[in-house]
């Protein structure tokens, strides 16, 4: 039985905004703290470094483990695994509102990745399976579009919550997970890859993945604060020895985390080395913006997360809509162009400093931003979608966001000791102010990588619609 919910029914609303929430309640975590840091830094006295921590504890487990995740629901069923995803993620929003230590955040704050690994795959294969094929477009789009929107309003609201308790910024997720656990178990039908169901999951893959991450992770935050000694060097070649060990496996295994045949399509491989390059440095501008705004221009955390409204609404009137165009034009020119319009956002933020203005300094940056990602984020994720085969949706989805989190993980940790941050502290405004404007230089950089891979990547066959396939079978109960 093909996929068969209908954008315009009320099922497929609910689909949809089940699945919207889901994701976006992880994506909204991955931005909404940033808010909070300056404050969290404050209360428990936390250096730079353990700022860097309370991000990348979550970016990793979410990173190592989202793999697993889109495999999990692949062959247990997608709307299983999202659930459990849901409801670990609240759990774990609790214990960091709780956290009595910023030792104890951080670990609450690993345990949050985990739930966010298991819902995130899930929200969108979700929509490639149960969707009619003429529909995945614009439902990509639009989920792409406002899943993106509760990244974007995550320092909006971040601000608004920051202003009573920075632990309120945990506890609005309680909320949002009911309504995904009503939507999801009255709505949404389970569906799950057939041919794939009996095999066994690629445990030893994942621990090479998770050993990879976390040492290369490790390594490359610690250095900025410690040095290069002998504990963070074997840390990093050990991250890359288990990184190697990992793509060994998926060749040999005949149940692997990750099939490696999909990365022979073309189109599937450049989208996502241009996800990693730009969505590394969308990690870089979220962590670093708002400390900048409100540590170095001694703006509250209502007026930082404020400041990027623009964005967030641009790309609420724009996502869907360019979903729908990509459909018609193919991506290669409106990723292209949005992605252009991100590296021009990067260069206009340096000059956010000590007297930045929200019109002049920090306007023109969060519009360019709005812009090119709007014209990106859509046509991107549907094309790693229809690159894919739709038995595979779990897994194609899994990569392309694996490989965005470990961007972000990846960039946080590096980029900080580049522009020569790791030092700095939230008390310390000069030593941000010196290393700020490198860093967003090195965002820019970054950026025109994707740019460059985009064009030359995707190539004018590049579809963001998969030809109907019915292996994947709906399942209602």
């Amino acid at each position: 039985m093909a996929p068969s919910v209908r954008l315009g029914t009320a099922q497929g609303r609910w689909v949809l905004a089940a699945t919207i929430a889901g994701s976006g309640m992880a994506f909204l975590d991955s931005t909404v703290v940033n808010v909070a840091l300056a404050q969290i830094g404050d209360d428990f006295d936390a250096g730079f470094t353990a700022l860097q921590w309370i991000t990348n504890a979550y970016t990793l487990t979410l990173a190592a483990l989202i793999l697993l995740g889109g495999v999990l629901g692949d062959r247990l069923g997608r709307r299983r695994v999202f659930l459990v995803g849901v409801v670990w993620f609240a759990v774990a929003s609790a214990l960091c509102a709780l956290s009595p230590s910023t030792e104890v955040l951080i670990a609450a704050r690993a345990l949050q990745g985990i739930g966010g690994a298991l819902l995130t795959p899930g929200s969108l294969s979700i929509i490639s399976s149960v969707f009619a094929s003429e529909d995945q477009p614009r439902a990509v789009g639009t989920w792409a579009g406002l899943s993106g929107l509760s990244g974007a309003v995550g320092p909006f609201l971040g601000g608004w919550l920051v202003a009573v308790d920075w632990r309120l910024v945990f506890l609005v997720n309680l909320p949002i997970a009911a309504v995904v656990l009503y939507g999801t178990l009255r709505h949404v039908p389970e569906s799950r890859d057939t041919r794939d169901a009996v095999k066994r999951l690629d445990l030893v893959g994942t621990l090479a993945i998770v050993a990879s991450l976390t040492g290369l992770t490790w390594s490359l935050t610690e250095a900025g604060a410690r040095g290069w000694t002998w504990p963070v060097v074997l840390a990093g070649v050990g991250g890359v020895a288990a990184g190697v060990v990992f793509v060994v496996v998926e060749q040999r295994s005949s149940h692997p985390l990750v099939p490696l045949e999909i990365f022979k399509n073309r189109v599937f491989s450049a989208t996502n080395v241009a996800t990693f390059f730009v969505y590394g440095a969308l990690g870089v501008y979220g962590f670093l913006v708002i400390l900048q705004l409100q540590v170095v221009a001694g703006w509250s955390p209502l007026a930082a997360g404020t400041a990027m409204l623009p964005a967030t609404v641009l790309m609420l009137l724009l996502s869907s809509r360019v979903g729908g165009l990509a459909s018609r034009t193919g991506p290669r020119v409106l990723m292209t162009a949005g992605i252009l319009l991100a590296a021009a956002s990067f260069a206009l933020a340096t000059r956010i400093g000590p007297d930045a203005r929200w019109l002049t300094d920090v306007a023109p940056s969060a519009v360019l931003l709005g812009l090119g990602m709007s014209l990106t984020v859509a046509p991107l994720t549907a094309t790693v979608l229809a690159a894919a085969p739709e038995q595979l949706s779990g897994a194609a989805s899994g990569v392309n966001n694996a490989v965005a989190r470990t961007a972000g993980l990846l960039a946080v940790a590096v980029v900080p000791s580049l522009a020569g941050l790791s030092k700095a502290t939230t008390s310390d405004p000069s030593a941000l102010q010196q290393g700020f404007p490198t860093a967003m230089l090195i965002g820019a950089g970054a950026v025109l990588v994707g740019a460059v891979v985009s064009w030359f990547g995707l190539g004018r066959e590049a579809r963001v619609q998969r030809a109907s396939d019915s292996s994947a079978e709906p399942v209602n109960r």
